[in-house]
């Protein structure tokens, strides 16, 4: 019975059994269970190896297809031949090839599918109903692997890998010694041809999971409102008013009143540009006009749906600490969005001249809001890449936006030093995701940072998707599976991002200019990200330089936990705010 079985399963492998010699099917089959394992128990190896893999195994299996014969013969041709061209166009030039590989991948599981049902009227009952079910099944993830090119390159692989073993195997049973001479197999017994229709059965439900999954992901991606385009174009000067509504999305407190704004400013080459963000009050304020601290939030994502005001929790998304004790102080609160989330990009991730005019701007706007008094001076906070922000605000502040007022800032866990981040970020779990963000915004605002000069081919692809996803969003799965594919075996990276301009542009938004407010410069000591090392050292330069440093370390926290409710550091931050607008003087305190 198993050996019928097998034999029910594996049919093409008896056809090219019969039509080679013994020791050609048994050393095909040997190399299709190699390859095949490979896919399937190392589905997130180097890309470079895995498209080499994928390439041997569409070579294989266009072979398959081509020895066995099938109904339509031309299709069953054209798709064989499909495949044996896609694996030499993946082997003799990797980069333009691997980028079309998902679409092959795609196009050629549907028109199999197709293929399947175009012959669900030949053979028995259960041959018919296993070609519908399989048919169906091979086209819904067809349609799956075109809507998702990132993840065709790494769970297509594992499906493939199976498929391929199985035909290996095949190749092996069919090859033994006195299977050959067997040229009427016994038919399979009731119980097997069952397990057939069930087998495929199960394939198509599995599919259609996938495929609910898939939409799900999909749909949940924030998407931007027609809040975030102007009517007219852009104001010429920046820090205009556009538009403003009230807002109580997400994690607002019941505890105050917010605003969603649009406003004016200036993108990082100067140019007039649209950014958005929100403005959040005590509703018990005080009589006496409130003080405001801009907010710069830490990484969302780099796509225009990425911004705060548009995602379920606009606060918590770019984890701002101390809301509440924010709110006890009597401050308002004046949260961008940064241009290019939300507004029309590209947004100047790391970018420090379109990161800090969108936070200066909305400071300008925020006082526009009629029935709202706001105290002219400023105090700056940020975390992450808000830190970076908040330092560019301080720096630029002056010449910029002397009417924001900017008496301080706070930069908490900052990417102070862009290009020790950039070498760092392979070694970080997921690292890639951030590094796709960079390499965007980077590619998209220098016109002499070239994606391609940068970015190794296997992994083109993987990130410009990774990019394109806000990390709030349930597809951010996505992108953490294709980093961790990534930063286990190689960067992304086909040179040195320190060497050329993409170097010279991480250096020039060092914020490195000088800054003539006090600053509180704060640090977990087990942050990973963003490692205490490279914040020591970048403190030490900013107090040789002359700048008024309060660096505090603390103990036991990583990059997020240094913000979260219970750090130290919330009620020290409150404390040194207040000082802040007190205009009291700060004692320096430098690393060493």
């Amino acid at each position: 019975m198993a050996a019928s079985a097998f034999r029910a399963m594996t049919p093409r492998a008896e056809v090219i059994a019969e039509r080679l010699p013994r020791g050609v099917v048994v050393l095909i089959g040997a190399l299709a269970i190699v390859v095949g394992l490979l896919l399937v128990v190392r589905p997130l190896t180097a890309l470079t190896a895995l498209a080499l893999l994928i390439a041997a195994g569409c070579v294989v299996t266009g072979v398959g297809e081509l020895l066995l014969p099938r109904r339509p013969g031309r299709l069953a041709t054209a798709l064989g031949a499909g495949w044996i061209l896609v694996g030499l166009a993946v082997l003799v030039q990797l980069g333009p090839a691997i980028d079309l590989l998902p679409r092959f991948v795609a196009a050629a599981l549907v028109v199999g599918g197709l293929i399947r049902l175009a012959g669900v009227r030949a053979g028995t009952i259960e041959d018919r109903a296993v070609a519908c079910l399989l048919g169906a099944a091979e086209i819904v993830l067809g349609v799956l692997a075109w809507l998702w090119p990132d993840v065709t390159l790494l769970v297509v692989a594992v499906l493939f890998g199976i498929r391929t073993v199985a035909l290996g195997a095949g190749l092996l049973w069919a090859a033994r010694p006195g299977e050959r001479t067997a040229r009427e197999p016994a038919a399979p017994s009731t119980p097997t041809r069952i397990g057939r229709v069930v087998a495929a059965g199960l394939a198509l439900v599995l599919a259609i999971a996938v495929a609910g999954v898939s939409a799900h992901l999909r749909t949940s991606a924030p998407r931007t409102e027609d809040f975030y385009s102007a009517p007219d174009g852009v104001p010429p000067e920046p820090g205009e008013l556009v538009r403003a509504e009230p807002f109580d999305r997400g994690d607002i407190p019941p505890q105050a009143r917010a605003w969603r704004i649009l406003y004016s400013t200036s993108d990082a080459h100067g140019q007039p540009a649209l950014a958005s963000g929100l403005v959040l009050v005590p509703r018990e304020a005080p009589d006496d006009p409130l003080p405001v601290v801009a907010w710069a939030h830490g990484t969302t994502g780099f796509a225009t749906g990425c911004a705060p005001t548009l995602l379920p929790e606009p606060l918590a998304a770019g984890a701002l600490p101390a809301l509440p004790q924010l709110l006890a102080e009597g401050w308002a609160l004046v949260a961008t969005d940064y241009t290019g989330l939300g507004t029309a990009g590209p947004h100047p991730y790391l970018i420090g001249h379109g990161e800090a005019t969108s936070v200066l701007d909305a400071v300008r706007a925020a006082h526009q809001l009629p029935d709202l008094d706001l105290a002219e001076r400023t105090v700056v906070w940020g975390h992450s890449q808000g830190g970076h922000a908040a330092l560019w605000t301080g720096i630029l502040a002056p010449g910029y936006a002397p009417d924001a007022h900017v008496v301080a800032v706070a930069s908490l866990a900052p990417a102070s030093d862009g290009p020790a981040l950039v070498r760092h970020l392979p070694e970080v779990t997921g690292g890639s995701v951030f590094a796709s963000y960079v390499v965007a915004a980077y590619t998209a605002i220098y016109p002499d940072v070239a994606f391609d000069r940068y970015i190794i081919p296997a992994a083109r692809t993987l990130v410009r998707d990774m990019s394109a996803r806000c990390l709030s969003e349930p597809g951010v799965l996505v992108s953490v599976l294709s980093a961790l594919s990534i930063d286990r075996d190689r960067p992304i990276f086909a040179v040195d991002p320190l060497d050329g301009p993409f170097g010279d542009r991480l250096r020039e938004n060092t914020p490195a200019g000088p800054l003539t407010v006090p600053l509180l410069l704060a640090q977990g000591a087990s942050d990973p990200l963003i490692t205490q090392a490279v914040q020591d050292s970048y403190a030490a330069d900013r107090c040789a330089a002359g700048w008024n440093v309060d660096y505090r370390v603390y103990p036991k926290r990583d990059h997020l936990g240094v913000v979260a409710a219970d750090s130290p550091l919330v009620p020290e931050l409150i404390t040194w705010t207040r000082a802040r607008f007190a205009d009291r003087p700060q004692t320096p305190n430098c690393p060493g």
